[in-house]
C-alpha cells in the first residue's frame, strides 16, 4: 500500500490560486500513475489530472485545462496540482490517488476513480465570490 498525504487546501477568493501537494510514502517507488480528484457536495467525484509516473506523461480534464495543471517531483514522491483562476465552482473536497499497477496497455490515462485503489483524506478547496 502507499500512503497518500493532500496538503495546500483552503479559503481563497474567486480569482486567486492554490497549489496543492500529494506526498507519498510506503510503497511509493511502485507507484505508476498518480491522479488527483475532486468531489463536490452532492455531486461525483470527478478527474482533474493525472500523471504517468516514470515517464510524465499528463492527462488535465477539459473542465480545468488552462487553469489547471499537474507535475510531479520524482525525489519527493509529490504530485502537485497548481491551480489559477479558481471559480467558487472550484468549491470541492480534493483527493489524490495512486495506482501500483499498469493494467492497460498502449497509451491510458487512468481517469476513472476505481482505477485507483489508494487516496489519500482529501483537503477542502473554498472559492468564494
Amino acid at each position: 500500500q502507499v500512503q497518500l498525504v493532500e496538503s495546500g487546501g483552503g479559503l481563497v477568493q474567486a480569482g486567486g490560486s492554490l497549489k496543492l501537494s500529494c506526498a507519498a510514502s510506503g510503497r511509493s517507488s511502485s507507484t505508476y500513475a498518480m491522479g488527483w480528484f475532486r468531489q463536490a457536495s452532492g455531486k461525483e467525484r470527478e478527474v482533474l489530472g493525472t500523471i504517468i509516473w516514470s515517464g510524465g506523461s499528463t492527462y488535465v480534464a477539459d473542465s480545468v485545462n488552462g487553469r489547471f495543471t499537474i507535475s510531479r517531483d520524482s525525489a519527493r514522491n509529490t504530485v502537485y496540482l497548481p491551480m489559477n483562476s479558481l471559480k467558487p465552482e472550484d468549491t470541492a473536497v480534493y483527493y489524490c490517488a495512486a495506482n501500483l499497477s499498469r493494467t492497460h496497455a498502449g497509451v491510458h490515462y487512468y481517469t476513472f476513480a476505481d482505477e485507483y485503489d489508494n487516496w489519500g483524506q482529501g483537503t477542502q478547496v473554498t472559492v468564494s465570490k
